[in-house]
This record gives C-alpha cells, sequence and structure tokens, in this order.
C-alpha cells in the first residue's frame, strides 16, 4: 500500500538533551506543487508523530505512510521525531526527546510557518505511549495545552495486568514480546508506576487534550487502551474510541479507513481551536 509523495518532505536533526534528534518534516503541497515555496498565507496546524516499536526499534521510515497521510489530507505539517531507543538509552530519555522536539517546534514556529495554537500529538504502539506521556508533561511543566492527542494501539501498561491472551485474539504481539520491550525501557521496577512511562497508571487526567484512540481487535493491548480511553472519558476529557474488527497491532497503523478517521478528529479539533500563536511556556527540561 503507498500514498503518493505529496508533501514536501526534508531529514535534518533538532538539539535534544543527550544528543541531537533526527526529524523528518513533512509540509503538504498545494495543487500542483512540485516542491515547497515560500510559505504565505493563513498558518498551519502542527502533528508530532511518533513511530512504534516497542521502545527498542523503529524509526522514521515506520511513520512513513502515516505522517504523509496525515499532512496532505488533514493539510497540516507534521513533524515526524526518531526519539531515543532503549536498551542504550532507557526512560526518560525517549519522552525528554519528545518534548525537546516539541520545544523546537514551537520555538521555531514561524519558520515552520505553523499556528502553536493548533498542535497535536500523535502515534503508534510505544509512540502512542510517548504521545500520551507528553500531554502530561507539557501541562506539568505549565506550556499551553495541545489541540489534540491520537494514540494508536498504544502501549500503556508496563504491569501488563489487562493484557488479552494472544492465541485466542490471533494477535501479532504476545506478551513476551511486550515484557522483552517493558525490561529493556524500564529497567528499574520503580519507573513502571511513573504516570510518564505508564499512563495508565496516572491519576491526574484532567485538562488533557481531546482524544482519538484507536484499536486492533487481533491485538493483546486493545483491553488497557480502552480501559484508558474510559479513564480520560471520567476525568472530563472529550474522547473518542474505536476498535477496528479483523485487524491486528502491526496491521491498524497503516490502515486507510483509520487513518481517514485521524484525518476527520484531527480537522475538528483544529477548527474548534483558537487560531493565532498563543503565548507558549515551553523551555527545555
Amino acid at each position: 500500500m503507498e500514498v503518493l509523495q505529496e508533501s514536501a518532505v526534508s531529514n535534518f536533526t533538532v538539539p535534544g538533551p543527550i544528543g541531537r534528534i533526527p526529524v523528518r518534516l513533512y509540509h503538504p503541497l498545494a495543487s500542483g506543487e512540485k516542491k515547497l515555496k515560500n510559505t504565505s498565507g493563513p498558518l498551519l496546524p502542527l502533528v508530532l508523530y511518533f513511530h512504534g516499536g516497542g521502545f527498542v526499534s523503529g524509526g522514521l521510515d515506520d511513520a512513513d505512510l502515516q505522517a504523509q497521510y496525515i499532512s496532505q489530507h488533514s493539510h497540516a505539517v507534521v513533524l515526524s521525531v526518531d526519539y531515543a531507543l532503549a536498551p542504550a538509552k532507557p526512560f526518560p530519555a525517549a519522552p525528554e526527546d519528545a518534548y525537546a522536539a516539541c520545544c523546537w517546534a514551537v520555538k521555531n514556529a514561524a519558520d515552520l510557518h505553523i499556528d502553536t495554537s493548533r498542535i497535536a500529538v500523535a502515534g503508534d504502539d510505544a509512540g502512542g505511549n510517548l504521545a500520551a506521556s507528553l500531554t502530561m508533561i507539557t501541562r506539568d511543566r505549565c506550556a499551553a495545552p495541545f489541540a489534540a492527542q491520537v494514540l494508536i494501539s498504544p502501549m500503556l501498561d508496563p504491569s501488563m495486568t489487562l493484557l488479552g491472551d494472544a492465541k485466542r485474539l490471533n494477535s501479532d504481539i504476545t506478551a513476551e514480546k511486550c515484557a522483552a520491550g517493558y525490561r529493556q525501557y524500564l529497567p528499574q521496577t520503580m519507573q513502571r508506576l511513573h504516570p510518564y512511562a505508564a499512563p495508565l497508571e496516572a491519576s491526574r487526567l484532567a485538562g488533557l487534550p481531546p482524544a482519538f484512540i484507536a484499536t486492533a481487535e487481533c491485538d493483546v493491548l486493545h483491553t488497557e487502551a480502552e480501559k484508558y480511553a474510559s479513564s480520560l472519558i471520567r476525568a472530563g476529557v472529550h474522547t473518542q474510541v474505536a476498535r477496528f474488527a479483523g485487524l491486528t497491532h502491526g496491521a491498524l497503523r497503516t490502515h486507510i479507513p483509520l487513518l481517514k478517521e485521524i484525518v476527520e478528529f484531527l480537522r475538528r479539533r483544529f477548527n474548534v481551536t483558537g487560531t493565532g500563536p498563543t503565548n507558549l511556556a515551553f523551555q527545555p527540561s
């Protein structure tokens, strides 16, 4: 399955707390354009996207189709972030990279031609965990809230108490694979209770941005993601949740019907968010 090249794409690095962070920027092209011209016209929303890989693998190429689709069809700039991976760089390196990338985007909003009041976060698998944790980090560090969050089959519960039965579900991932990823990402036992590592353990969910949470029927992770959705709803967070029948964990992130729903969700959230730059307080940690 392929998406036509309909965004101007560039690869570079941005400063991070423990080194440069590789990123890939997607800027939507107007009809008939072959490459990005001087930016003009209304400012565009920004989506920060975090790839999957169980905290120990994956990269920018794994998020390419999703980022390309979201950029073109929601007419948003997408910044895909290649965050630090365990075991070489365990928690909290990855969420701190995520926050640093967001700080860089806000600082360079004029060059990116983005509206800082319309920034969303999205990710799949471990990237869904990072997207969720980033919404908490920015809230706790008194930055302006995101316009939306999109979590695709996210890994949210290092305790793994809610994992489904892989054989019964015909899941393409297993408890053993999840355990191996968490063991390398969270080498200290107490880290598994930290809300930035385990969003499902968070007790403070009020004030987080509106959420779209997508799960796959044939995925051991769908129960924990749906429980997180219910927790957000109880906390008063506008939340939309959708389970896709017959799909596996790995197939969900590039499932075009899902990507269409994500685009519609983002369009709605960007439309209800006030336009124009805001006084953001993003500061490097």
